[in-house]
């Protein structure tokens, strides 16, 4: 299956997430259609195994087989093969960079990276699924550091994650240490997904 690219505003109301994590697509709070006010809310349990892995892949843009790799990987690590895959997930180069602030959303980060802006230890990185190490330092080329898109998504950050930090002069990030489960997305209940995946 190739990466969603229909309405994302449907999306979220269907899934019941914010997946630009604004909150605007959630002012109506039922699901997108003629019948969405009136659906049934009863669902089975693979049906809720099944939409919090779409939540999870929505959020972060990953199609199945993507997904589906990353958590085999996650599920031979050592530890919790839940809280693995999703510190997985938040190591990835794009999704590093969406926190950091240089971009607005995860796929204006995936654009930056795959259009070459982006290094990692100094060197360039154009591979979005790249998992970042600790202490590994990301930053922008020197050419692409006045990027609109990028002053004004670093205008908009509100918050840095404690894992990270980012000097503004140098315009780099630095991944400092993993993140711990209660860093990571709140609404995914990631046991549901380890059961999705284990029948």
């Amino acid at each position: 299956m190739s990466r969603y690219t229909g309405p994302k505003f449907k999306l979220s109301r269907r899934l019941g997430i914010s997946l630009s994590g604004t909150g605007k697509e959630l002012k109506r709070p039922f699901p997108p259609g003629q019948h969405g006010p009136g659906q049934r809310k009863k669902i089975s349990n693979y049906g809720m195994q099944l939409q919090e892995k779409q939540k999870l892949r929505h959020m972060y843009g990953l199609n199945e087989k993507q997904f589906r790799n990353l958590f085999d990987k996650a599920a031979k690590m050592q530890g919790i093969a839940g809280e693995n895959f999703m510190i997985l997930l938040e190591s990835r180069l794009d999704n590093l960079v969406y926190r950091l602030g240089l971009s607005n959303s995860r796929a204006g980060a995936r654009q930056l990276v795959a259009h070459g802006h982006v290094t990692v230890n100094g060197k360039k990185v154009d591979i979005p699924s790249y998992i970042v190490s600790t202490g590994d330092v990301i930053s922008l080329r020197e050419r692409s550091r006045n990027l609109a898109t990028v002053k004004e998504a670093l205008e908009n950050r509100n918050h840095l994650a404690a894992y990270l930090e980012f000097n503004e002069n140098a315009m780099e990030g630095k991944y400092i240490r993993l993140p711990e489960r209660s860093e990571l997305p709140q609404e995914i209940d990631e046991k549901q997904i380890v059961e999705f995946y284990s029948r």
